[in-house]
């Protein structure tokens, strides 16, 4: 992963999809990977006939140039040879996903340094963008799914195409979220059709949610009170912005007991910024997984 803060607006620091905006640590990075696209956020002012609307994959990002598969932060991912040996030679940025609702899971997975194939037999490569193909985005989501099912004549192979279709009205894109999000998924995203290949935080790229998501890091562990004493009570936590507040629902009685320590960062759900760019009801997700 590149992190850029001071490229990144105040808005947009905060609403940073699956990754913190904090610098890396300084260590050399084995080969430096450019920097990927990430979303902006969709609102109601913008028309979204121009775009292709996928659903949005609670996953883990990754890159294959391909011969190695890394993390957006630069770590090689520590995926069975048999799982890499199935990719193309050609470059795919896409999430590694098991499906709705299971990132604690696929966390799991992707985490441990030595891989367990039988797990991964079930982790899936979700890919959605071919970096350094030139052209439109439209015409790189065909290519994509031709190199799909190309790979899939005969058996099934690790990588699939994420399905991509057109936005259409504001009213069919609505409906259509209702429908991801009643079937148990996360949301929506939309590339815009004609857009060249693209990094960096840009409105080419829209992520579309019932609730936004940022993560921020833990400076505080407050103490519990009532049926929580002897416990945390919430987390202090400081978003990109350097704005500062509590996070207390969402915790479970586990996280309670021993919380994120201080230092480490945590997602959280929010509905919208305060003016003074607070998050309006925040609330405790998980633990980020930087990877």
């Amino acid at each position: 992963m590149t992190h850029a803060l001071g490229r990144c607006s105040r808005r947009t620091a905060l609403v940073s999809i699956a990754a913190s905006a904090w610098p890396l640590p300084a260590s050399p990075l084995p080969l430096p990977l450019p920097l990927p696209l990430l979303a902006a956020r969709y609102s109601d002012r913008i028309d979204p006939a121009p775009y292709l609307a996928s659903e949005k994959h609670d996953g883990v990002r990754a890159l294959w140039d391909g011969r190695v598969l890394r993390h957006r932060s630069g770590r090689t991912v520590a995926a069975p040879a048999t799982f890499l040996a199935a990719l193309p030679a050609q470059a795919l940025d896409g999430e590694l996903w098991l499906g709705r609702g299971t990132f604690d899971a696929l966390s799991a997975i992707v985490r441990s340094e030595r891989p367990d194939e039988g797990a991964w037999e079930r982790v899936r490569y979700m890919v959605f963008e071919l970096p350094g193909d030139g052209g439109r985005f439209a015409d790189r989501a065909e290519r994509i799914a031709r190199l799909a099912a190309g790979a899939a004549k005969g058996r099934r192979p690790p990588f699939e195409a994420v399905a991509q279709a057109p936005a259409g009205s504001r009213a069919e894109l609505m409906r259509r979220l209702d429908a991801v999000v009643a079937a148990g998924g996360e949301g929506l995203m939309l590339h815009l059709g004609a857009a060249a290949e693209a990094a960096g935080r840009s409105d080419v790229l829209l992520k579309l949610k019932p609730e936004l998501d940022a993560e921020a890091r833990v400076v505080a562990h407050r103490q519990g009170q009532g049926k929580y004493r002897g416990r945390v009570g919430a987390l202090e936590v400081e978003a990109a912005t350097g704005q500062r507040f509590l996070l207390g629902s969402g915790l479970s009685d586990a996280e309670r007991a021993d919380p994120p320590p201080i230092g480490s960062f945590v997602t959280y759900r929010y509905r919208q910024l305060t003016p003074s760019g607070v998050p309006r009801f925040a609330t405790y997700l998980r633990r980020h997984e930087s990877f």
